[in-house]
């Protein structure tokens, strides 16, 4: 078990602290186990295992204790027998309707840590936010990055040299348990589809009421095929149009967003970098695990630079950066990414292979006057860094913790 160091030093510091701790993520990104590297942290720390109250809510087993009052009862139970503080573990707490009063509650009444899990983005707003408006703290875990991919693939296949594992991170995408099936074709390719299933049956289309699933997964397809490019609700409703389907930019829009809150898609905000406003139209989309693209779509490696691209955003956010996309004049800068008020700017290519594509992305990159870091990610394996703009092989960038 990969100890995703990442995340765990982000969430170490509220250990034992009053706020509850929100673990949100796509699907099957590893959730769980992060659930279980806490309960890992609390016994070092010599918590005895006896203290710990874990529910998992996709275990029919507990499907009784889908409701506020079942589950209240049953934890505070649970809770009269420990002695000291209790440490209570809430797994895909989605499953339990308006869970927040419950642990509102067992917050207020008794002496306890709690941790808990979701893979819907809303559990951070409506009725949460009124019952834990500031008692809790959030995280996103993602799928593996790819260093943690290296890691886990070279102990499938220990002689893979980095630019072999870069390949089959390309292909594979990083959901943590593909290394159980030893990143065999066929079951990986199964699995991913198994995955991208249940992310769109049951926190899509039941979470939504959506009645047109067909629709939902052309949407879908063409968000898969439109990585990374600009465009609209609109753009999609006349796409349809053209091929005699009808539907409504707004319902499109609802079907993206019901995609993002289930963490399918992330959207990155385009913004003038002039003036530093976010443009209000055509956003671009990215997809949480690129590996979900190649099992449901295919052409991850004719389509490679959508990919590449992908990866970068992704990782970006992995490492904590706040992301959209700029634009200075005529230039579009792919990733302006922030933290802690530092910005790096970021373009992504295939191949420097041509002088008119080094003077795209190297341009858009010189227009930006200031002293902020700025780089140009590619496959190639030359450096061809100039005028101050760093260029970096993809692998390097990466592996760059």
């Amino acid at each position: 078990m990969i100890k995703r160091e990442v995340y765990m030093q982000r969430i170490r510091p509220f250990i034992d602290k009053d706020l509850v701790k929100i673990l949100t993520g796509i699907r099957r990104c590893g959730k769980s186990v992060m659930l279980e590297l806490i309960k890992e942290e609390l016994v070092q720390r010599g918590i005895g295992t006896e203290r710990f109250i874990s529910v998992n809510f996709e275990d029919r087993e507990n499907q009784r204790l889908c409701t506020v009052d079942a589950l209240h009862q049953y934890v505070s139970e649970k809770i009269e027998t420990i002695s000291g503080k209790a440490y209570l573990f809430f797994d895909e707490i989605q499953e339990v309707e308006a869970w927040e009063k419950c642990v509102n509650s067992l917050r207020v009444k008794f002496d306890v840590d709690i941790y808990i899990t979701g893979s819907n983005a809303n559990l951070l707003s409506g009725e949460f936010a009124t019952y834990l408006a500031g008692r809790y703290v959030a995280f996103t875990i993602y799928p593996f990055s790819f260093i943690e991919f290296s890691e886990i693939y070279r102990t499938v296949d220990e002689q893979a040299n980095e630019s072999e594992v870069f390949k089959q991170y390309v292909l594979y995408g990083g959901m943590p348990f593909l290394s159980n099936l030893n990143y065999q074709p066929e079951p990986c390719a199964q699995y991913l589809q198994d995955v991208y299933n249940s992310v769109v049956l049951k926190d899509i289309v039941k979470r939504n009421n959506i009645r047109d699933v067909d629709f939902l997964e052309r949407i879908i397809t063409y968000v898969f095929a439109n990585v990374g490019k600009t465009f609209s609700a609109t753009s999609i409703s006349k796409y349809f149009k053209s091929e005699n389907r009808s539907i409504s930019p707004e319902t499109v829009l609802n079907y993206i967003r019901a995609c993002e809150d289930a963490f399918l898609f992330y959207r990155a905000n385009r913004q003038n970098l002039v003036g530093k406003k976010l443009l209000a139209v055509s956003e671009k989309y990215y997809i949480a695990d690129h590996g979900l693209r190649e099992a449901v779509y295919g052409k991850n490696n004719r389509d490679i630079e959508i990919v590449l691209e992908n990866i970068v955003y992704m990782e970006l956010l992995k490492r904590g950066y706040s992301v959209t996309v700029g634009k200075i004049g005529e230039h579009e800068v792919d990733f302006v990414a922030e933290k802690h008020g530092e910005i790096v700017y970021i373009q992504v290519a295939y191949l420097l292979a041509s002088a008119s594509t080094v003077e795209r992305e190297f341009g858009a990159l010189k227009a930006i006057d200031d002293n902020f870091p700025k780089y140009v990610v590619t496959m190639d394996e030359f450096d061809m860094s100039r005028d101050g703009i760093r260029h970096m092989n993809i692998r390097e960038f990466l592996l760059k913790a």
